[in-house]
């Protein structure tokens, strides 16, 4: 491709600002629009989400208001239901006053008695399913006295439409008054009715206030819901205490709260019925409160409202629903009347109801719309003013370009002679100046990058001499071989030692004078690296000088190079090293070792020998003196039976120290391995115990055994076992002191377990501690009373460490001394 004829500095700027600024600003100013046009529309929308929020906000906080406020009112009406039940109780339980009139009551032929007429208060009617005769006129006279609290309660409450006392022989005393034969079925059993099964004992087990779902009422109010409470004598339910609402009422009220947005309130049961609808409601739902009706079938029929005024039953409500009944507040969009609307809905407390806001979405969301509007017609008239102030911009950046491409030009060519001359070896160029402080210091930065190069290049050359000289000193030469070509160079002291050709030759040359014993070792170092499986070549072998003579030389390297193709090694280089001397005197320490491994052996031969040698006479002399012993049971030869027993305790204690030597020289000529199993720690202590027994009594000492757990076990040789422990309790016998104490005891941690020996006695010095497990050592009792070999703790720290344990003391002189073994820990089995 035929390189590009260069231009001038004056059209490089032009091109330059053209290429690298005009059309990157244009494309930036395009970038830059729309990225404020998609974060424009971005802070636009999270804007109008954010009123749509708040405005979705302030929706449920106004249903929750009017929710509380509902809850407030329905709270007064469940107070006075309490209040009406308590004095009804306590009026069937008073005696009527002497002075009062009884009723007059009509009695029809069906047996109903009723109070023909309206003489201010309540309307009394007893169904004729309870028989003339049977029918308690005391309580219906009792019950009159509730008269004035009913009135008053019906005209402080504008809500309640009636109040009323239903007892368990369908008695019915109902305030105000009204015809009831033309309402009521003559034979109406009123414990079959709703209210008055959710007021008994199983479903109002608590016999708290509890209110109905909406019914139609046969006493001729319409629809409407009750608080009813249940009224005891004892635990006999004699009847049902009722406060009545219509649901006119809860409308009138309803339609008296303040939904936001031109919305309106609506009312619905715990499982999720239409209770209160309001007219807009009725035509967004298709739904109208049922006013034709037969009071006579209502009754009987307890008729509840259809089941189109469940939401659960339509289409439209369905999700609605379930969101109600999954949480106690939200709010959910939905189509309702051919419009999406906003549904907002809180709980009651007192009753479990929910009421229900429903806003037009178009109508709640206007002002925001045109918000959103106002935004976009913003963005515009800012885009607008962008795109004007960059075309300013552009025609600034125009002039200034043309300045600075006067202003640059003659600097520039004066600093790059001053580089050029430093390029070639003159280090101090021609100072050049100019009215720009940015050029001028450029000019003085490369006079003093012309004095720092030549300060570095004297010290690269004195560095490199340096190391030179140190590579040569510590090494016979360095190396570099090329992989593909096979060539090989050194450097250094080693071409003349070895005579070898200087400078360059071939790999095979040099391979020639390895020992044909190491070359394969060398080869294969070689062939890892070409492989790429290591990095590093380090290899000893012996090599050849010009005599024939071989030295050991330690050749370490590594690879510089990568082919760029195929990314394996191209270039090794490395080092040299003379390490004949090592080599020898490594081979004079293995030398050294053999025959030091080789005297132990001779020694422990010997021992072992002697040993045997010495076992023989001396069994000999033993049974002999134990026959003679046996002779002298005369007191005219105690003397002579002193010197026997002399005789046996002496051969006893040589033919124990023969045994304890047998077996130290037995441990180390051959390293036994001991078979470990399962041993349990309490079962071997209460045995040592009993073996040395005899002996604690003897000496007039006493012991102490502390015995662990049965299921106490740790992984031991039985045998060699019980050996250190009698060794242990051996010891602390002999060195205790008169009327003294021996403990034998065991202690756990973790998954170790201790076995401890521990006696009042004389004592070690500390000094002296370190060399207790040595063999032959006694600590300067050699020439004591007490008998000895000085063998027997270091067979015990020997058995120790071949059953994967381990041994340690404590002592205090004239204290006594604490002797351990610890070994590893069976784990217990846990039991199924």
């Amino acid at each position: 491709m035929p390189s590009r004829s260069p231009i001038g500095l004056r059209q490089w700027i032009w091109r330059a600002f053209v290429q690298s600024a005009l059309i990157p600003l244009v494309l930036v100013e395009a970038v830059l629009i729309a990225v404020y046009l998609l974060t424009n529309n971005a802070i636009r929308d999270a804007h109008i989400d954010y009123l749509r929020q708040t405005a979705l906000t302030d929706l449920q906080a106004s249903v929750g208001l009017e929710a509380r406020i509902i809850d407030a009112q329905l709270g007064q009406v469940t107070a006075a239901t309490e209040l009406f039940r308590s004095l009804t109780g306590r009026a069937l339980l008073d005696q009527p006053s002497a002075c009062a009139c009884p009723p007059a009551l009509a009695l029809n032929a069906a047996g109903v008695r009723y109070s023909p007429r309206d003489e201010g208060g309540a309307a009394a009617f007893y169904s004729g399913s309870t028989p003339p005769a049977r029918q308690d006129l005391d309580k219906v006279n009792r019950l009159r006295s509730l008269d004035p609290l009913m009135m008053e309660l019906k005209a402080r409450f504008p809500l309640i439409a009636s109040l009323y006392f239903n007892s368990w022989d369908s008695y019915n005393h109902i305030y105000p008054w009204f015809s009831t034969p033309d309402q009521y079925p003559n034979d109406m059993v009123i414990p079959d009715y709703n209210f008055y099964y959710l007021a008994d004992a199983e479903h109002n087990p608590k016999r708290g206030v509890v209110w109905t779902d909406v019914y139609l009422d046969p006493a001729g109010h319409g629809w409407m819901m009750s608080a009813i409470a249940p009224v005891y004598r004892g635990d006999f339910l004699e009847g049902v205490s009722g406060i009545d609402i219509t649901v006119s009422g809860i409308l009138q009220q309803i339609a008296q709260l303040h939904v936001p947005w031109d919305g309106y309130a609506m009312l619905v049961s715990r499982d999720l019925g239409i209770m209160a609808l309001p007219g807009p409601g009725e035509r967004d739902f298709g739904l109208a409160e049922l006013t034709e009706h037969s009071y006579e079938e209502a009754v009987r029929r307890e008729i509840f409202k259809p089941e189109d005024f469940k939401l659960q039953q339509r289409a439209e409500t369905r999700e609605l629903a379930a969101a109600i009944e999954g949480q106690p507040v939200g709010v959910r969009r939905l189509v309702l009347g051919g419009r999406p609307q906003l549904v907002a809905w809180t709980t009651i407390d007192q009753t479990g109801w929910h009421l229900l806001a429903v806003v037009d979405e178009a109508q709640m969301f206007a002002q925001t719309n045109a918000l959103a509007s106002r935004y976009q017609q913003i963005g515009y008239l800012l885009i607008a003013g962008l795109l004007l102030f960059y075309l300013g911009f552009f025609a600034f950046m125009w002039r200034r370009a043309r300045r600075l491409s006067d202003s640059l030009r003659a600097p520039i060519a004066g600093v790059s002679q001053m580089l050029d001359e430093i390029g070639q070896g003159r280090w101090q160029p021609a100072p050049v100046t100019s009215s720009i402080r940015e050029l001028d210091d450029m000019a003085r930065h490369t006079l003093s990058i012309g004095s720092q190069l030549q300060s570095s290049e004297t010290r690269r050359w004195q560095t490199q001499r340096r190391l030179e000289l140190v590579l040569e000193s510590a090494t016979e030469s360095l190396w570099e071989f090329d992989l593909q070509s096979g060539l090989l160079q050194l450097r250094g002291r080693l071409p003349g030692r070895f005579g070898l050709p200087a400078g360059q030759l071939t790999g095979e040359q040099f391979r020639q004078r390895i020992h044909p014993e190491d070359l394969p070792r060398a080869l294969a170092q070689l062939k890892l690296v070409r492989d790429g499986v290591t990095q590093r070549y380090d290899v000893e072998y012996r090599f050849a000088d010009a005599l024939g003579q071989y030295h050991w030389l330690l050749s370490r390297g590594r690879v510089l190079e990568h082919d760029a193709q195929t990314g394996l090694p191209w270039v090794l280089a490395g080092t040299h090293v003379d390490i004949d001397a090592l080599k020898q005197a490594d081979a004079e320490l293995r030398a050294a070792t053999a025959q030091a491994q080789a005297a132990n052996e001779a020694k422990t031969r010997l021992l072992s020998g002697i040993s045997h040698e010495l076992r023989t006479p001396l069994n000999a002399i033993l049974g002999f003196a134990q026959l003679m012993r046996m002779d002298c049971n005369d007191e005219s030869q105690s003397e002579a039976a002193e010197y026997l027993d002399e005789i046996l305790l002496a051969s006893r204690h040589l033919n124990q120290m023969l045994g304890d030597v047998l077996e130290w020289s037995g441990l180390q000529s051959e390293r036994q391995t001991l078979e470990l199993r399962p041993v349990a720690v309490a079962g071997l202590l209460r045995e040592c115990a009993e073996l040395v027994s005899l002996e604690v009594r003897q000496r007039n000492l006493r012991l102490e055994v502390q015995l662990p757990p049965d299921a106490l076990q740790v992984l031991a040789e039985p045998r060699r076992l019980r050996q250190v422990l009698l060794n242990l309790l051996s010891n602390a016998l002999k060195y205790n002191v008169p009327d003294g104490c021996v403990m034998l005891r065991a202690e756990s941690a973790g998954n170790r377990v201790r076995l401890i020996v521990e006696d009042t006695g004389l004592g070690i010095d500390p000094q002296q501690q370190d060399q207790v497990f040595e063999p032959f050592q006694r600590l300067g009792r050699e020439n004591s009373m007490i008998q000895g070999t000085g063998i027997g703790l270091s067979l015990c720290l020997e058995f120790a460490r071949q059953m994967n344990g381990q041994m340690g003391l404590h002592s205090e002189p004239g204290v006594g001394s604490r002797f351990w073994i610890e070994l590893e820990q069976v784990p217990t089995p846990v039991a199924g």
